[in-house]
């Protein structure tokens, strides 16, 4: 089996660090004025490098005074804020074990969580979450105290909802416990930290899982802080800590939002908190030098620019229109020549340099994670000066495993193993990986653990990749996503979806056809996108969106679209039928997870008829519209 590791020169993985040891390292070395930042009532609330770590004792020593013990769990229901990296550090230094709650979740499975984790304590963002919340807390049987950060005018009244035996209070009044504590001890903090070793548990992370209940995964301070220091250290060239803004969108409660916030502490960017439906608006206000983000804020981004195209008209059209097919045609690492070169320098000072202006126009690069990153997007903010850099990992491995470096990036690989880790291919196509920054396994659940951790420390993956001679990871499908056709033959769905996906009138796709004869799909339109289509076309596009569907040039655009698609697949594996379907997948519906991965169960579940209808023939009738290819 051959093993992959990091080039040489990219560093060495650094261990025996706590979470807690990078934020002093931070204030030693890299300590920031701004820190933490987020607005409330439009202005900008500001933390420093020490502020944040004087909160963050103050939280741990009034979190001790409540009477909490080592690794006792604390929930966090929080924003992703400076709130709740504030907490975070506190329940870390107080030698704690915090369990971030997504806000997306069920009620059923906050409770599953809350009871699983075991959580004594709760902290709670605002009023909002806490109406959500509160009427939970009776079937919370181990929760004793319940911490509000910003209390609504009527606290007084809620907390006689709080059910009898729960302790209620607000962060100010925590924190002032706190510093009390530290007065008449000033060597508590001290001592706390020296208690924690490296491979103590620092966080239990519940997988959003798209199917079944979620599993705890168990991570380690060291788990967490070798991964910053070895992808951080793997991209510091073109890192400088300090000198750089972050614009910081994606939920906390997400180990990759996490982690690269550890990151952003370590090394002294500063970070603007921004909650994802006002970014938009507030990149040019940050002007962002870097930022985290997942695929499907690209997409947006892209299909934007596609939608701004159909609806412009005149001289400026015809420059974003070549702006986009010259994109389109661009390929990193192979350069443009003669007319090509002269269109590129004239599109980039009329057209390109305005996306990057969208973006804040101090821009050097993107890091993208947490689903598959289409290669076509890389190359086509690339051509526009943007640079996405493709990353791979799960919450199981802290999660960084590989990611592309900035001087050389591959758009359709998520680039070569971060120092310290190493990654093999199984016979059947498994992606494995070995190192420090595999978890310490699935919290109570020692044979979930034992399924995916091999004795020498392999960690299954569960993901379908390959391996280039420079150790460049490609990664081509979710392994338990493979099906097999009535013909025997396997089809990979996930190249599919990401194909039909690709087109701006599709929003989701889900390719099916386990035991069937042929592969078809569940596809999910982009409204905004129909709309807009539909006006271009003459359709009245005031209509509700899911009665253009059944417009015969809206049903031969999602034909073509299928055509096209197909075009590039192997004959027995090209898709025969889609069910346009009228619904949009949504976290609040349960059909996305948290991370806004596809819960492929759910779907086919709940869309079992149309499913159904896909290989009837003819196909009845129903509230899907089924578009139908001839076999060649």
């Amino acid at each position: 089996m051959r093993i992959c590791t990091a080039p040489p020169g990219s560093g060495e993985g650094s261990l025996g660090y706590t979470l807690p040891d990078l934020l002093d390292e931070a204030c030693q070395r890299n300590p920031n004025p701004k820190a933490l930042n987020v607005q409330r009532d439009g202005q900008w609330i500001t933390y420093s490098t020490r502020a944040f770590r004087e909160d963050a004792e103050a939280i741990a020593a009034g979190l001790r005074a409540l009477g909490l013990a080592t690794e006792d769990r604390v929930a966090l229901f929080m924003y992703s804020d400076p709130d709740f990296v504030r907490v975070d550090m506190g329940a870390l230094t107080a030698h704690l074990v915090d369990v971030p709650l997504y806000l997306t979740y069920a009620p059923d499975l906050l409770v599953y969580v809350m009871n699983h984790a075991e959580a004594r304590a709760l902290f709670v963002s605002d009023g909002d979450l806490l109406r959500k919340i509160c009427p939970l807390l009776p079937q919370m049987h181990f929760l004793q105290t319940l911490i509000i950060a910003h209390p609504p005018e009527d606290w007084a009244e809620r907390q006689r909802h709080i059910p009898q035996g729960v302790r209620t209070m607000t962060l100010a009044d925590l924190m002032a416990q706190g510093r009390e504590a530290l007065e008449q001890d000033p060597g508590l903090i001290a001592r706390l930290k020296r208690g924690i070793a490296p491979d103590d548990l620092a966080t239990i992370i519940y997988t959003s899982g798209t199917t079944g209940l979620p599993k705890g995964v168990m991570l380690s301070h060291q788990n967490l802080s070798f991964n910053v220091k070895a992808a951080f250290g793997a991209m510091r060239r073109w890192f400088d800590g300090p000198n750089e803004t972050i614009i910081s969108f994606l939920p906390l409660t997400h180990v990759f939002g996490r982690m690269m916030q550890y990151g952003y502490m370590n090394l002294g960017a500063a970070v603007y908190f921004v909650p994802p439906r006002e970014l938009v608006d507030n990149l040019p206000v940050v002007r962002p030098t870097m930022f985290a983000t997942v695929p499907r804020v690209l997409e947006r981004i892209y299909e934007g620019i596609l939608r701004k195209a159909e609806e412009m008209h005149g001289p400026k059209a015809t420059l974003l229109r070549r702006a986009i097919a010259l994109a389109r045609r661009y390929r990193v690492g192979q350069p443009l020549r003669g007319k090509d070169a002269l269109e590129h320098k004239l599109l980039d000072r009329l057209v390109y340099s305005k996306w990057r202006a969208v973006l804040g126009g101090r821009l050097k690069y993107a890091i993208s994670g947490g689903a598959a990153l289409r290669p076509d997007l890389a190359h086509f903010f690339a051509a526009a000066g943007i640079i996405i850099l493709e990353g791979y990992g799960l919450t199981e491995t802290s999660p960084v495993i590989a990611v592309n470096r900035y001087d050389s990036f591959r758009p359709g690989t998520v680039g070569p193993p971060i120092p310290g880790v190493e990654v093999a291919i199984a016979e059947d196509g498994e992606i494995l990986t070995r190192g420090p920054h595999v978890m310490k396994g699935y919290f109570k659940n020692p044979a979930a653990t034992r399924e995916v951790i091999e004795p020498d420390g392999w960690f299954h993956t569960g993901d379908i990749g390959a391996l280039d001679d420079d150790c460049y990871l490609r990664i081509t499908d979710r392994k338990k996503y493979l099906f097999k056709l009535s013909t025997g033959k396997y089809v990979t769905p996930q190249p599919i979806e990401d194909a039909l996906r690709a087109a701006p009138l599709v929003d989701q796709a889900v390719v099916v056809g386990v035991g069937r004869k042929f592969a078809a799909a569940l596809v999910f339109p982009n409204p905004d996108a129909l709309r807009a289509y539909a006006a271009q076309k003459g359709l009245p596009a005031d209509r509700p969106w899911q009665e253009l569907l059944r417009e015969p040039l809206v049903v031969q655009a999602f034909q073509d679209i299928l055509t096209q698609v197909n075009a590039s697949l192997p004959r027995w594996s090209r898709v025969r039928r889609i069910a346009l379907l009228p619904h949009e997948l949504t976290v609040d519906n349960e059909m996305l997870t948290p991370t806004l991965k596809v819960r492929r169960a759910k779907v086919r579940e709940a869309y079992r008829e149309a499913l159904e209808a896909l290989y009837r023939t003819p196909p009845p009738e129903g509230p899907w519209v089924i578009v139908d290819i001839e076999a060649d």
